[in-house]
């Protein structure tokens, strides 16, 4: 079923609004906080009580045993839960965001939470911050799941989860944000940064509180002075270039550290990690005490409470037992680990600055603000993302002196270690698992590259909310459509589906109740910018069969399951086929814009000024009519030989004619806008316009007969009868109606000029509808217009039934009050044209609107094209319409 009213109340959570992304981003912020909080503090506990106990105990006892049994648990949950949580977390989120199908839900951030308290609290040289961006994006993915939304915007969703546990974790917001766009999504988008900043600053924010820490951002740790002097700046060159070597070698390490568990220890998960535990456990256990709790072992390098050995062990023994630990696959982070390897290089090249320069009592910067900028660099070396190095420890000091040390370190270890090492550690472990993320999006995928602007079909067949129920009924059962978008004034305010109809059966409502009370309103759309992928997902998802395109309020199209197919058959087939040469596009030369007010546009090709005025009256009558702007183009034909963008015209006369177009548009109060088109083909010319300005009605004139063999009304007319999306309003002018041959007299209309006496042949099809909903715009032309809505019946036959032409009385009716006279009566002929050519020459009709379809128009029937013939047959203004088509 197209469309049930079951969706309506979930509307604003399926598709991605402003203010549900804004609820989304916050209640992310909120549990990734929760998260990253509950993580801080399992892992506290756990690493308080194992160094409690190594006091109380035998340190070569107990830090072994708790590293071998934790280490143990760790990863046999994770082995049997959840194989997905080990290692850091990040490679695996980067990639699910770049569509890579690896799983990220509830059942993952429970097990990496658990397997991650349990590994680091045994003492493993690992981060929390890593498994904290794994459990908020799994957080993030889960609520999208309850919340359904489409891909892509599950996409930034989780991004955005993995930008605040970052920023949870280390209470630095910017630096989450950054994360997101420049390492893991890569998109500098409004909604992405939003969701991402929003969700960023609240997990921060809670996570501060939650935390025990307040809002103050005057951390203890830097409550020591941190300079930077002019002489420094050589040395921070040295730390970055060694920060870059060593992030380089580290990056190399880890790999070669997975390679050795799984090639030479081939046993299980749970076995590596005890490995892992033992061997740390033991070696920790031969350090000093400060060796136990790295976050205190950072903290007392960056706070310049270390000596140069006790800087030179952490450095070692950090990046041995970080090799030992991650390659056995224990759910843990590299990001603590860069940070504390940083600040134990920084803390050694600023003590080794201060050992050459104070003999010679050169002044010299303190070490603490080398170590700070050494965390910074080391970490840029191993993640290349050198903007979050530097916001992410200008963050956690808020010293405004560490800026031009972080951005030189920074800088330079990120292009050194690029240049040993490209890549990211993330896309390397990605590779070794053998993942590889491409770059670029892949050619042909139109899924994501193309939108529901490019595949939709501009030309949907509506009902209007006044229209009475036995008209909608009889509109389905003329109809193979299954529902039909209810608009008013253009603007999409509801839907009708069979089920609608089935549903008030028993409701017993009378036969002229209007749609706008059965319909149901607020219907499930998407807008032009929609990809492919996101609309395929609604239709999915919720089983239906199209949907309306909008652009605001305002039906602009209609997509269904079968424009998706077709779009990608014509890629799958242009990727295979020769290409085949296309005629060169019509240039535009001149062109005027006026604002863009109305609800729709019309255009009226102009190219004879005897035609003109008139045409241009017409026009301006339906435009006010539906409230629609108005397009004036005219068109210069060239060789073909000739490039439409190259050559050279004289567009002197043409912008006169359309100058005085502005004029009586001016006075008319109707938006207008003209172009002079430079074409090969002017019936190509004008079937670009039609697609390039989103043309709703186009209204052209015809000189009545035409030469050409195999051709009905002409070679333009025919193809633009045939190709245009847009409803076609075709007009043979009466030979008694003719405009001044001199355009100067364009705005004075003769008066002559008669749109009394109408007759409108009704033939119940669509398009005979058309011809009356457009007849009352048309009927300001005349003074008390007379209207008659004939039936043409042939001698044998009964008298016709008159209830079409009576519902179309009523219609008009209610569209307008007129004070003419309306009539409905029957003709007898052997044909329609017969009776309809007629009933012109004896009672004297001055126009005749006749309502046709596209093949209507164009078959060559054995007695000749009625349409045609009509128009050909008398002598007054024909006005054939002619339905809008879908693509």
């Amino acid at each position: 079923m197209w469309y049930s009213p079951i969706f309506q109340r979930f509307r604003q959570q399926l598709q991605p609004r402003r203010r549900l992304a804004i609820f989304e981003a916050c209640l992310i912020g909120l549990v990734s906080a929760l998260a990253a909080v509950l993580l801080k503090s399992g892992v506290g506990l756990l690493g308080a009580w194992r160094v409690q106990t190594s006091l109380l105990l035998p340190a070569w006892f107990v830090l072994p045993g708790i590293g071998l049994t934790f280490g143990f648990l760790a990863g046999w949950l994770v082995e049997r839960v959840a194989p997905e949580t080990s290692g850091s977390g990040i490679p695996q989120v980067k990639a699910v965001l770049a569509r890579i199908p690896i799983a990220l839900d509830l059942r993952v951030a429970l097990v990496k939470l658990i397997g991650g308290i349990l590994a680091l609290g045994s003492g493993l040289a690992l981060g929390r911050e890593g498994p904290t961006v794994q459990v908020s994006a799994a957080l993030a993915a889960q609520l999208s799941r309850w919340f359904p939304t489409s891909p892509d915007h599950r996409r930034q969703l989780i991004a955005a989860g993995a930008g605040a546990g970052l920023a949870a974790a280390f209470n630095t917001p910017i630096a989450g944000v950054l994360f997101v766009v420049e390492e893991l999504l890569q998109d500098f988008s409004e909604f992405t940064l939003g969701t991402a900043i929003l969700a960023s600053f609240i997990g921060a924010v809670v996570s501060r509180l939650l935390g025990g820490r307040s809002l103050d951002l005057n951390l203890a740790l830097t409550a020591s002075k941190t300079e930077f002097l002019v002489q420094d700046i050589p040395f921070y060159l040295v730390l970055g270039v060694l920060a870059g070597l060593m992030g380089a070698l580290f990056n190399r390490g880890i790999i070669t550290s997975l390679t050795v568990y799984r090639r030479s220890l081939r046993f299980g998960l749970p076995a590596r990690v005890a490995l892992a535990g033992l061997v740390s456990g033991m070696i920790v256990a031969l350090l000093p005490l400060a060796f136990r709790d790295n976050t205190g072992l950072r903290e007392i390098l960056i706070t310049g409470e270390a000596s140069w050995s006790m800087a030179a062990i952490a450095f070692l023994s950090q990046f041995i037992l970080t090799l030992v630990a991650y390659g056995s696959g224990v759910p843990g982070g590299l990001f603590a680990p860069a940070l504390t390897l940083g600040a134990a290089l920084g803390y050694l090249v600023g003590i080794g600055e201060h050992s050459l320069l104070l003999p010679f009592g050169i002044a010299t910067g303190l070490p603490i603000t080398y170590a700070l900028a050494g965390m910074g660099a080391f970490f840029t070396a191993v993640a290349r993302v050198p903007i979050t190095g530097i916001i992410i420890v200008f963050e956690m000091t808020t010293d405004f002196n560490l800026v031009l040390p972080l951005m030189i370190g920074c800088a330079t270890s990120y292009l050194v270690a690029e240049k040993l090492e490209p890549g990211s550690l993330y896309d390397k472990l990605l590779a070794w698992n053998g993942i590889t993320i491409e770059k670029a999006p892949p050619a042909g995928g139109i899924m994501t590259n193309l939108t529901a602007k490019d595949v939709m079909q501009q030309q949907v067949e509506t009902l209007d909310t006044e229209m009475p129920l036995d008209e909608v009924m009889q509109a389905f059962a003329r109809s193979h459509h299954r529902g039909f978008p209810v608009v008013e004034e253009s603007k999409l305010v509801g839907i009708v589906t069979q089920s609608d109809l089935l549903n008030i059966r028993d409701r017993n409502l009378a036969n002229d109740t209007p749609l706008r009370e059965i319909m149901t309103t607020t219907p499930m759309s998407v807008t032009s910018i929609h990809s492919l992928s996101n609309v395929l997902y609604l239709l999915d998802r919720y089983q239906i069969s199209r949907l309306p395109v909008v652009d605001g309020r305002k039906l602009i199209g209609i997509i269904t399951r079968g424009d998706i197919i077709r779009a990608e058959a014509d890629h799958l087939n242009g990727e295979n086929a020769t290409p085949r040469l296309r005629p060169e596009p019509s240039y535009v030369v001149y062109q005027t814009r006026s604002p863009s007010t109305g609800r729709g546009r019309l255009l009226v090709p102009v190219a004879n000024p005897e035609t003109a005025g008139i045409l241009l009256q017409m026009a301006a009558a339906i435009a006010r009519d539906r409230h629609y702007e108005i397009d004036c183009v005219q068109v210069m034909l060239i060789p073909r030989h000739s490039s439409p963008s190259e050559t050279q015209v004289r567009t002197a006369k043409s912008r006169r004619l359309l100058r005085q177009a502005e004029v009586l548009a001016k006075k008319w109060q109707i938006p207008l806008h003209t172009q002079i088109r430079v074409t090969h083909d002017v019936a190509q010319s004008i079937l670009e316009t039609i697609n390039e300005e989103h043309i709703d009605l186009i209204l052209m004139g015809w000189k009545g007969g035409t030469s050409t063999p195999g051709r009905i009304f002409g070679n333009v007319v025919d193809t633009i009868i045939r190709q245009a999306t847009c409803e076609v309003v075709l007009v043979k002018l009466g030979t008694t109606q003719q405009s001044p041959v001199e355009t100067r007299l364009i705005a004075s209309l003769p008066t002559q000029h008669s749109f009394n006496r109408w007759l409108v042949p009704m033939a119940g099809g669509p398009n005979s509808r058309l011809a009356i909903k457009l007849l009352p715009a048309l009927l300001t032309l005349g003074n008390e217009p007379q209207i008659r809505l004939t039936q043409v019946f042939k001698p044998s036959e009964l008298k016709p039934d008159m209830t079409i032409s009576e519902q179309a009385i009523r219609h008009l009716m209610r569209r307008r009050k007129l004070s003419s006279t309306v009539v409905a009566l029957p003709v007898q002929a052997n044909s329609v044209a017969e009776g309809v050519i007629n009933l012109v020459k004896t009672e004297g009709y001055d126009v005749v609107v006749l309502g046709a379809s596209r093949e209507g128009l164009l078959q060559q029937a054995i007695q000749g094209n009625i349409p045609e013939a009509i128009a050909s047959g008398v002598e007054s203004t024909v006005i054939l319409v002619r339905g809008a088509i879908n693509k």
